[in-house]
């Protein structure tokens, strides 16, 4: 493949990563982040440090936004702190792919489903005093 059509691919590549800041649950910044690494270890990687640093402090933020979003939203649903706990870790283990009960769709399905998965998991175990029927009515609204 020649560079002039390496360098179209990523600038795509890199289109989608712009689009996908903008719609949630796309992994913006990691695409972006990924094509400037491509583009760096096929030209030297002296011609984008600053960009590839960059990017890598922006993408870092990114995901401290998204655990942080997840632990105030369970809060905010009525969630304990074992819902906000599980919701959380369950968005990291999401994105790195760890949960065992999605064999498919990776990280973009891990990060939505993870924190739904989490909260209910946890609440529903830290509510054992309440009966099933309003134990699980809690344990939903604090995933959702």
């Amino acid at each position: 493949m020649s560079t002039v059509a390496i360098y179209w691919l990523l600038v795509v590549v890199m289109l989608a990563g712009i689009i996908g800041s903008f719609v949630p649950s796309l992994p913006g910044g990691i695409l972006i982040l990924a094509a400037i690494a491509i583009w760096g270890m096929l030209n030297g990687l002296s011609t984008v440090t600053w960009a590839l640093g960059f990017t890598f402090i922006v993408v870092l933020l990114n995901i401290v936004t998204d655990v942080v979003a997840t632990y105030v939203g369970a809060k905010q649903a009525g969630a304990s702190k074992w819902g906000q706990i599980g919701a959380t870790i369950s968005l990291v283990l999401g994105i790195l792919g760890l949960l065992p009960a999605l064999p498919f769709g990776g990280p973009l399905v891990g990060m939505l489903v993870g924190p739904l998965l989490g909260a209910f998991v946890c609440e529903f175990l830290y509510r054992k005093n309440l009966e099933f029927g309003p134990r699980v009515q809690l344990a939903f609204r604090a995933g959702i």
